[in-house]
């Protein structure tokens, strides 16, 4: 498999993401970073070393995508500061538009997981804004404490 396969994927399927990982394909369909939240959140090792084509790279799934230490990215539109945090990692990453930033929905202003995100310096540091966001949306949701510890334990942040 790569990643102009996947790419293919992502259209002919239309979902906003495909990961392969150790032989299998994995679809995604939620908006945002919903998916790579709940992947790097329960099942990590789906990220690890994995190809992703996404519709949408803004800098908070790129975040996402570096600690749970994806090898390869395709974006049809990826963000400046999201192509910026993916360098600083060991990520191959190729695309089809690069903008400023990532717009929200509504088209009224920067994506607010992107906002979120802009002043972050590493993507150990925009973890805890995502988490608190995603949270904040579905308070039903338990996402306290992802990962922090989890991360730790696979030693993709400090202890």
């Amino acid at each position: 498999m790569n990643i102009s396969q996947l790419v293919g994927i992502l259209h002919v399927k239309r979902c906003s993401c495909v990961i392969y990982s150790h032989g299998k394909i994995t679809l995604c369909h939620e908006r945002g970073v919903k998916d790579l939240f709940r992947i790097l959140k329960t099942d990590p090792d789906l990220l690890d070393c994995a190809m992703i084509a996404d519709k949408i790279i803004g800098k908070g799934a790129a975040a996402l995508m570096i600690l749970g230490r994806v090898k390869a990215v395709y974006a049809d539109v990826i963000s400046r500061p999201a192509l910026e945090l993916l360098s600083t990692a060991d990520v191959s990453v190729d695309y089809s538009e690069c903008v400023p930033n990532i717009i929200n929905r509504d088209r009224t202003g920067i994506c607010p997981v992107e906002t979120l995100c802009l002043d972050c310096s590493s993507a150990e540091e925009c973890l805890p804004l995502i988490e608190k966001f995603i949270s904040q949306m579905n308070p039903f949701c338990s996402t306290a404490g992802i990962a922090v510890s989890h991360l730790k334990k696979r030693k993709m942040l400090p202890s």
